[in-house]
């Protein structure tokens, strides 16, 4: 028994706008099957794709409050060239630097139309194959714990773990990494940024809930009523959202 991250959640006043500008940004392409906008690789509306951990930006009536998000996205570049036309393609879609902070990197941090936080790597032998989106990033106070946790959680493989950073990316070794990142800061509020997790065909969701609760995943009400997916948050706090399979 396992789950897989299928889905970033992306919450957002437009989510349309917001899922164009994603898609725009990573060369997928944006559907809009229902209310949220799906952004991920072309080829049509596939979910879940087995390979790519799409992007589903969900329509909210509330703004960003936090002054940074404690998840991110960090996007993978080729060379010093794409780095420097990658950003500048960003900002003329409307993505704007900002400071969180980071001093003197070889990073470049921006954030999206509705204010959240992204980095454009350098060029990172680690990130050479992981497609556009190098990483998503989680701030915490303890990334030795939380890759205990989220690596009982999902079938990902533990590549490095120390007191400042983790980090599992799936075991055949496609797509984004999940990493943990020591921060001094504190949760305050709910994530604007989020992951959906998939059990495998034949795999029962209330007995992958209930195993996520035992390694300390608590439930989570947002409102959301009798739906088909199960909320829930991590040991640190942060929401995540168990889907039913199709």
């Amino acid at each position: 028994m396992a789950l897989r991250p299928v889905h970033v959640i992306i919450k957002a006043l437009d989510a349309s706008a917001v899922g164009r500008f994603w898609a725009e940004a990573l060369g997928w392409s944006a559907y809009s099957p229902g209310v949220t906008t799906y952004v991920g690789p072309a080829g049509g509306l596939v979910w879940p794709d087995p390979v790519a951990v799409g992007i589903d930006v969900v329509p909210v009536p509330e703004p960003k409050t936090a002054a940074k998000n404690r998840v991110h996205l960090d996007l993978a570049t080729a060379s010093a060239a794409h780095q420097t036309e990658l950003v500048a393609r960003l900002k003329a879609l409307g993505a704007t630097p900002v400071d969180v902070g980071q001093g003197d990197v070889p990073w470049t941090v921006l954030a999206d139309p509705e204010g959240n936080e992204f980095c454009v790597l350098e060029p990172r032998e680690t990130y050479r194959d992981t497609g556009p989106i190098a990483a998503v990033v989680v701030d915490c106070a303890d990334p030795r714990a939380m890759a205990r946790f989220w690596g009982e959680a999902m079938d990902w493989t533990l590549h490095e773990v120390t007191d400042d950073h983790a980090s599992l990316r799936s075991a055949k070794g496609v797509g984004p990494y999940l990493e943990f990142l020591r921060t001094p800061d504190v949760k305050t509020v709910p994530d604007r940024i989020h992951l959906d997790l998939l059990p495998y065909p034949g795999d029962d969701k209330a007995a992958e809930v209930a195993r996520l609760r035992a390694l300390g995943a608590t439930d989570l009400d947002v409102g959301q009523g009798d739906v088909p997916w199960t909320c829930l948050t991590d040991p640190e706090g942060h929401e995540f959202c168990v889907l039913a399979p199709s």
